[in-house]
């Protein structure tokens, strides 16, 4: 089976031209077959690639480090299926999309290694997780408060109707770093002057520790959907084919009979379908309208980070 190295990286640092930017990123990386998912900003960089060798990995991540500066790189394997269809860069206003560009970390913000974010917690301290609901739900550190998030841009109000102790050490954590950058910047503006982040996110915790603190899966926004302690792809969840939310769920398809995992929501459905193909064709049934000859695009969003 083909063997992808992978390897996630973010890097806020100023681009003055973006679009240039993707363009020397992909004539130099996509004809070594590396295939990628990269967010570029005029803030900096945010991404993860998955390499054919780890010989390309380690070029890349040379290439990278000579071409924008010194950025931590977190790696990991994955057997089969490439993590991504092809080499990606999207163009938006934020690297993280929190809604705030005029936020911009100027380096480490109270940084905790894992060793250090384990006593923390064995001090006491407050966890909290910075990441969206659907993200949490597959797994988390024990403990830890759970804000009421689809998206990102939503975590500083839920902040304000949690009424969590000012006087008190909180820890934020994230998949990889990027998102508490940020958070701990908002934080700080609502009077939080005691906030400290897993340095490297919850990936460079399982890299460097045996994930005791940790329950369950970590949620990545790829094709392995979530990962092990121990870094390997999930064995347990795959991505719903309606919503793309992680799913579990064994369902039997109304429309054509397959049985497929959902996730937790349309499994729950009174006539649950196995794809967004079936459940056109079922409406229509359903309503009494003739069938069309084509059905729509199978088109399927992701929620924002």
């Amino acid at each position: 089976m083909t063997q992808w190295f992978l390897t996630s990286f973010y890097l806020f640092t100023p681009l003055r031209d973006p679009k240039t930017t993707k363009a020397e990123i992909l004539a130099r990386w996509e004809p070594e077959g590396i295939r990628a998912l990269v967010i570029l900003s005029n803030e900096g960089l945010n991404g993860t690639i998955a390499a054919p060798s780890a010989e390309s990995r380690q070029q890349f991540q040379a290439w990278m480090t000579e071409t924008f500066g010194t950025m931590e790189f977190k790696d990991s394997e994955s057997t089969g299926k490439s993590p991504f269809r092809k080499f990606t860069i999207k163009l938006r206003p934020e690297i993280v999309t929190l809604g705030r560009p005029d936020l911009k970390p100027t380096g480490p913000h109270r940084h905790l290694s894992a060793t250090e974010w384990e006593k923390a917690i064995e001090s006491g301290a407050i966890l909290l997780d910075t990441r969206n609901l659907y993200e949490s739900k597959i797994g988390t550190f024990k403990g830890a408060l759970i804000p009421p998030i689809d998206r990102f841009e939503e975590f500083p109000a839920a902040v304000d109707q949690m009424n969590i102790p000012k006087d008190q050490q909180i820890l934020i954590f994230c998949t990889g770093g990027i998102r508490c950058e940020k958070a701990i910047l908002a934080m700080e503006e609502r009077g939080y002057q005691n906030v400290s982040q897993l340095d490297g996110g919850i990936l460079k915790y399982f890299e460097d520790t045996k994930g005791d603190k940790w329950d369950g899966e970590c949620f990545v926004f790829d094709y392995r959907v979530a990962v092990k302690k121990d870094l390997t792809p999930s064995e347990r969840y795959t991505l719903c084919p309606l919503c793309g939310d992680p799913a579990e769920h064994p369902a039997t398809c109304v429309q054509c009979g397959t049985e497929k995992p959902l996730c937790e929501a349309c499994a729950a459905e009174p006539a649950p379908v196995c794809s967004k193909n079936c459940r056109y064709h079922h409406e229509l049934t359903a309503s009494g309208k003739r069938r069309k000859k084509h059905a729509p695009p199978n088109l399927q969003a992701r929620k924002g980070v």
